[in-house]
């Protein structure tokens, strides 16, 4: 037997924002806490993300290509390769044949398919981007839509009041475009507005997993971020899908109650240093179930 002891190392592809958490600010501290070497692929840099009024830009989308080509000659390899906010049609196409190119076996993909909320599109995007994510998530083993992305990618009307059945339907049609795992985030508890539940599939199995949690009334940006960065470092500990969830879960509403008492600018997020330490601990109450 050959003794193993390397430190795992997940490719980040995501933006950078000066100010707020949000994206590799909160995808960097997440994993490396948990354990996992972060080598970050931006996608852009931002003074501050796109919901301060004014900001800079500066796309890197010509400049993606380069950074690969020095990777694949360093020989480079993942255990985890982990998308999240794609700005156009062609940083997709960058991401596929990154995927294509140094995917191994054994290597983890998540894409988070960034592209709208509360029923519409980003701003900035159009069906173009909806049709390209589409091809995208049919390579990644893992997949993290909010409610609205779900009736993006499945190309149905947007509702915001979906039975288990349905969503179950939604959750299933989606995996057999080629995520084994599909995670729903966001998702409103009928007549319990102080509610939210994730919903989840895990194809191997054939099982479906749900966890409800409470709603606080604040918005703060980047905890999708957050999400899927503790899901993608759980899977990777070896944590069971329902319990990924579950610290996942646990986690955001750790985050946002330890912000939710500051004098505090929510565009900023929530205070990621104040709970950093709770990934460490075991999980207190689980709260899935088998649905």
């Amino acid at each position: 037997m050959v003794y193993s002891n390397n430190v795992k190392k997940v490719a980040a592809i995501h933006d950078l924002s000066g100010m707020g958490r949000v994206s590799l600010t909160v995808v960097i501290p997440i994993l490396s806490s948990m354990g996992f070497q972060v080598c970050p692929l931006p996608t852009a840099v931002l003074s501050s993300h796109t919901q301060y009024p004014t900001f800079s830009f500066h796309d890197l989308t010509d400049e993606m290509p380069v950074i690969i080509d020095e990777w694949k000659r360093l020989g480079a390899s993942f255990d985890a390769i982990y998308t999240g906010y794609l700005g156009s049609p062609r940083q997709i196409h960058i991401v596929s044949n990154f995927i294509d190119d140094f995917r191994k076996d054994d290597t983890l993909v998540i894409i988070d398919p960034v592209l709208g909320d509360n029923g519409k599109l980003y701003a900035n995007f159009n069906s173009s981007m909806i049709t390209e994510m589409r091809t995208l998530i049919s390579k990644a083993d893992v997949i993290t839509p909010n409610l609205t992305e779900i009736f993006f990618l499945l190309d149905k009307p947007y509702k915001a009041d979906n039975s288990d059945t349905e969503l179950k339907e939604y959750l299933r049609i989606l995996s057999e475009k080629g995520p084994e795992v599909v995670i729903i985030t966001s998702v409103p508890v009928k007549d319990d507005p102080h509610k939210t539940s994730v919903y989840a599939y895990n194809r191997k199995g054939d099982k479906y997993w749900k966890v409800t949690c409470a709603y606080l009334p604040a918005h703060y940006p980047g905890t999708g971020d957050a999400f899927t960065s503790v899901v993608t470092g759980s899977i990777m500990q070896g944590d069971s899908l329902p319990i990924a969830l579950d610290r996942a879960t646990q986690f955001i509403l750790q985050g946002i109650r330890a912000t939710f008492g500051y004098e505090y600018d929510n565009r900023d997020g929530i205070l990621l240093e104040k709970v950093l330490h709770n990934l460490d601990m075991p999980i207190q109450n689980s709260s899935y179930e088998l649905i």
